[in-house]
């Protein structure tokens, strides 16, 4: 038996609770995981919120896309990303329900955790890391380009500004000041968001601004962004959706016309857990909470500004 979370109607956080389950043994292509660390992301919010819709049908529904831990049993044909896997292997993986003590997983969605890679930020990075990679894709970013991040402290905007950084881009992040210093350790020249945005920008990247990534979803992100950035096709935001079809900038992610980028996301742990283990890339985990918590770390998620990653520990 195991413990798993589970929305039993749709609403706030008060709706998510503890079940025991069992799990199911692993069948051909598969392997059951024990976890350490499961990742939160505002995807498993908004499906209980009721923001995809309120399907009666959907409930009990299970939550948790990301996982770190311990490989305990192993199906026939269980070979991963970077080949065989074995009991005892520690990896992360991408599946479904992750909000649980144990999950069996597909095995073409496990990949290996380096030894120097915690068991909190390995359950964390893949949606961030898959989401910042991918933006840099849309955005064509390369070296010696001046980009521009919108959103450069949270965990998104941070991994793809030092992923940009680590391509030998110029970054420009916005960031309250508060954390200006933190992105100035990762290479990146923070300025303020707020009124005269643009002007700020400018002032720094005399040169001009070849692409911008927007992480926000604001107004002044698309705004300042369509202001500086000469090639519409270099601007892509994973949250202004609404502003997508009247500028002709790139819409990223599950929002509606949006780019999924699934063989770009899904392959992106190979440059991250290599800059990860090589210290070359930070995920700051800004809070953990046990998993029967699971309801406050969601209040904490929801209320925004929580600087980082939020993750659960069975």
């Amino acid at each position: 038996m195991a413990i798993a979370i589970i929305a039993t109607a749709y609403g706030g956080p008060e709706v998510l609770t503890p079940i025991e389950i069992d799990v199911p043994a692993p069948g051909p292509g598969e392997v059951t995981v024990e976890v350490r660390a499961a990742g939160v992301n505002p995807f498993d919010y908004k499906r209980y919120s009721g923001a995809f819709g309120t399907d009666p049908d959907a409930l009990p529904m299970r939550l948790g896309g990301e996982v770190s831990g311990v490989v305990t049993a192993v199906g026939p044909d269980a070979v991963g990303p970077a080949g065989p896997i074995h009991l005892g292997d520690e990896v992360l993986a991408r599946v479904d329900g992750g909000y649980a003590t144990a999950v069996t997983a597909r095995a073409d969605r496990v990949v290996p955790k380096p030894k120097a890679v915690s068991w909190e930020v390995a359950a964390g990075i893949q949606a961030v890391g898959g989401t910042a990679v991918h933006t840099l894709a849309a955005t064509a970013v390369r070296a010696g380009d001046t980009v521009l991040v919108h959103g450069a402290a949270g965990s998104v905007g941070a991994t793809a500004a030092q992923l940009a950084v680590a391509r030998g881009a110029r970054v420009i992040g916005t960031a309250a000041p508060a954390r200006h210093e933190r992105l100035r350790g990762y290479g990146v020249e923070p300025v303020a968001y707020g009124p005269g945005l643009a002007d700020r920008v400018r002032a720094l990247a005399r040169g001009g601004v070849d692409a911008a990534i927007d992480t926000v979803g604001t107004d002044e992100a698309v705004d300042v962004s369509l202001a500086l950035v000469a090639d519409r096709a270099r601007i892509a935001t994973i949250a202004a959706f609404a502003r997508v079809a009247e500028t002709g900038i790139k819409a990223l992610g599950g929002g509606p016309g949006a780019d999924p980028g699934t063989e770009i996301r899904a392959g992106a742990w190979r440059e991250l857990l290599e800059l990860l283990g090589a210290d070359k890339l930070e995920l700051v985990v800004a809070a953990t909470y046990p998993l029967t918590e699971v309801a406050a770390a969601h209040e904490f998620v929801i209320a925004g500004h929580a600087g980082g990653k939020v993750v659960l520990l069975p």
